[in-house]
């Protein structure tokens, strides 16, 4: 049965991929908020630990962002909010694995259906963030 497009089949597909993603962090001891944190890090190295706490507050929307920069910074995998060689070769590693054990995902997928795929996710993240940000205040 193919789920139709809409949320249950985004939500779906994120919770498979979590789940996945999940399973790569084990051998880590990370949290999958803690590796979202070290992806932001990694995409804002200009960011400080305030920066990046509440990049990772807007973004992923962890209510707990600053205590995730702590508790990696704890660990010595950022320092002021910036990657350590610790965290970058934690990143390396993970997302390594992650790509050799799910190239079948991705592999074979015709470009421009991710070229479409690409371009309606990214409109529906800006029209959700949209509707969050009406509907919080």
């Amino acid at each position: 049965m193919t789920t139709p497009f809409g949320p249950q089949l985004i939500g779906e597909t994120e919770k498979t991929l979590q789940a996945l993603l999940v399973r790569f962090l084990r051998d880590t001891g990370l949290t999958e908020p803690q590796w979202v944190t070290l992806r932001l890090a990694a995409q804002l190295d200009a960011v400080d630990a305030t920066g990046l706490a509440a990049a990772v507050a807007d973004r992923a929307h962890f209510p707990d962002a600053a205590a995730l920069v702590d508790a990696l910074t704890d660990r010595g995998l950022l320092d002021r909010g910036r990657l350590t060689d610790a965290g970058r070769d934690v990143i390396e590693t993970t997302l390594a694995r992650s790509g050799r054990e799910t190239a079948p995902i991705w592999q074979d997928l015709p470009p421009e259906d991710v070229a479409a795929a690409t371009s309606v996710l990214n409109e529906v993240l800006v029209r959700a963030r949209r509707v969050l940000s009406a509907t919080s205040t």
